[in-house]
Formats: C-alpha cells, structure tokens, sequence
C-alpha cells in the first residue's frame, strides 16, 4: 500500500453521502487493505484544503451497508496503523439519555462504557499483552481540539458525557436505557467499541465527535410511526436538525486537523506499550506485536 497520512478520519451514519458528494476535497488514492484480519474497509486518502487525510466510512460506501457489530474493526485499525496514521477523528451518532442534552448539538464523549457481547476486542489475543490504563479513553489532545473548532463556528455542543456501547444492531429496550442511566451514561449508541480500544493497542490517538440524533427508547414518550427511520423516535425537525449536524463536518473535519497537524504529539496514547518495550517483551515494529491468526 502506497497510502502516507498521519491524520485519519472514521465516518459513521453518513459518511457515504460525503464521499458521494465530494465533500472532501481531491481525492488521490483509494484501497481496500488486506489484513491478518481480514480486508478493511476501503481507505480513501484526500488533500482536503492543504490537509492530507485518510477517510473511512465504517458503514459502507454507498449507503449504511453494514451494521455496528459487523464491521471490521481490527481490520480498519491496523490498515490505518499501516499506513502511517497517528490520530484518527471519529464520528458517531448516538441517541440521548441524558435529557439536558438536544437533538442536533454535538457531544465531546470523555469516557465510555462497554455493553457490547462477543466482539473480538484486542489484537493481543494470546499473549500476555493488552494491560493498558483507560484513565482517558478518548485523546485529550483531539478533544481540545474539536472544542476549539466547535467554539470557533459557534456551534452548539457538551463538552463531556459518557458514551455506553452497546451491541446491536437492535436498539436498545426502556428497561435498558434505564439501566445505562444508572451506570451514570449520558448517550447511547453502537460504534466506539471496540475501535477506540484497538486505536490505543496501536498507540494511534482516538477521538469520536458525536452529533446527537435522538432521545432514546424511555427518556421521552414517543408512538411507533411503521416505515419511518427508528420507527418514529425522530421529529420531522429534529431529522432536519441532525441532517444540518452532517453538513457541517466538512469544516468541522478541516478545523480539527489543521490545529493538530501543527501540533506534535504530546499525549499519553503514543506511549502506551512503552513499558511493554522497556521490557524488552516487544520491539519498535509493531507488526511483531501480534499473533496473527
């Protein structure tokens, strides 16, 4: 694979409309990577306005083709890690538990709460690697930056909450959303997991950026619309709303990178096999880190 950026971005709902539409500037290479897991997502690399990025649309490529518990995502990781990748800006759209939050801002999740069952969940299965601190599961340094960018454009956003992760592709149930509250979460949706852990095996910094599409099942009355998307759990202004939350990542995309390619790294995710190395148990390739299947 020919593909060189250090700045990668993971789409999640609708991500295949902005390749459709050419949203993100020229685009000069595109791939799909086989990897010891299997052949990733197709990799797009674009110069998007003096940023070089890679961009993954983790559903699919031309509409929402594949569910949360069926992507790849081992597979994504280690081709982005392949080529070249150092932070990776996600996004994902995820329904609100907590009611003080509105349909169409934006969420900065800073932790993250894993419900998934049966996903593969780490590249060090086998060995006696993978024992890595999760104090921060997300990037700092691609927090502050999607902050700034956000607070720049004057957009509505929560600069915390909790993410908890769960399996689908079912949504969730009243009783489960009650459950979730409890645990202290603030969003629900299906997609950081196990991504975020895998990017930090790599030592690739993570970050998702949430637009906030619903209320989820429980946290408000709403009647059952047959054929409507989630079923009537949507507003006709409230898709309005989450459909301008889309738009807008282009700039928001542009912003985030372009303060973090000036900017070296200087975060914890960079390190966190470091004393795994100290050991002398694994060297500086990490390709060598994994039994592959």
């Amino acid at each position: 694979m020919n593909m060189k950026a250090k700045l990668a971005v993971i789409g999640g709902s609708g991500a295949y409309e902005l390749l459709k539409k050419k949203r993100l500037g020229a685009e000069t290479e595109k791939t799909a990577t086989s990897t010891p897991f299997g052949k990733s997502g197709i990799l797009h690399q674009f110069d998007f306005q003096g940023i070089k990025l890679i961009f993954l649309s983790r559903h699919g490529e031309k509409g929402y083709s594949l569910s949360a518990p069926y992507v790849n995502y081992r597979a994504n990781i280690w081709a982005l890690k392949e080529a070249g990748v150092e932070r990776i800006l996600s996004w994902s759209g995820p329904g609100i538990i907590n009611r003080s939050f509105k349909i169409g801002e934006y969420l900065i999740p800073h932790d993250l709460i894993d419900e998934t069952k049966g996903r593969p969940g780490t590249f060090f299965e086998n060995t006696g690697l993978g024992f890595i601190r999760q104090s921060e599961p997300f990037c700092p340094e691609i927090r502050k930056a999607l902050g700034t960018i956000l607070k720049k454009m004057n957009l509505k956003f929560q600069k915390k909450g909790v993410y908890v992760c769960t399996q689908g592709p079912r949504l969730e149930t009243p009783a489960e959303i009650k459950k979730f509250k409890i645990f202290g979460a603030d969003v629900v949706g299906m997609t950081l997991v196990p991504e975020a852990f895998l990017a930090r095996e790599l030592e690739i910094c993570y970050a998702p950026l949430c637009y906030l599409t619903n209320f989820a099942e429980g946290v408000l009355k709403r009647p059952f619309e047959k054929g409507e998307l989630f079923e009537g759990m949507q507003t006709e202004t409230e898709k309005r709303r989450v459909n301008m939350s889309i738009e807008r990542f282009p700039k928001i995309i542009h912003g985030t990178l372009k303060a973090l390619s000036e900017k070296k790294r200087d975060c914890s995710c960079k390190d966190s096999m470091e004393r795994y190395k100290k050991k002398g148990l694994i060297g500086r390739d990490w390709t060598q880190w994994i039994k592959k299947p």
